[in-house]
């Protein structure tokens, strides 16, 4: 795990086409894309300069909902993001909080550990398929 439960994980595309790839890996399993945010974009809309950089809200209530309904404070964190970036270097990097680290932040119970488990593997799963060579 990273800094303050936030997993990083490097791509082998551009960030725009690992984009387009984390969205086909979450509707193929299932997931909904709620949103899709080009954070450069708005960045150069504003005159200001930022490498690539774009996030995905994707979810599905059969997997947040269990944890909304340990503590709802956890629908801060859902859907969950992924963010995709290039750095100073040009490299691509996928980042996701970890959802043990979520689980953790709201304090949830026994009651959820399925759930979370089932949302870190899926999640885990769609940005290896999306960001691998």
């Amino acid at each position: 795990m990273d800094a303050a439960g936030l997993l990083t994980v490097a791509s082998a595309f551009p960030v725009s086409e690992t984009v387009d790839r984390l969205a086909e890996a979450a509707e193929a399993a299932g997931l909904r894309v709620f949103a899709r945010v080009d954070h450069g974009a708005g960045a150069a809309e504003a005159g200001l300069p930022l490498r690539p950089t774009e996030l995905l809200l994707v979810g599905n209530p059969r997997g947040g909902t269990p944890l909304m309904q340990d503590r709802q404070t956890a629908g801060i964190d859902l859907p969950l993001r992924v963010l995709a970036w290039e750095d100073a270097d040009g490299r691509v990097w996928v980042t996701t909080n970890d959802a043990s680290w979520i689980a953790a932040r709201h304090g949830l119970g026994e009651a959820s550990a399925p759930a979370v488990a089932a949302v870190s593997a899926g999640l885990a799963r769609i940005v290896a398929e999306a960001t691998a060579g």
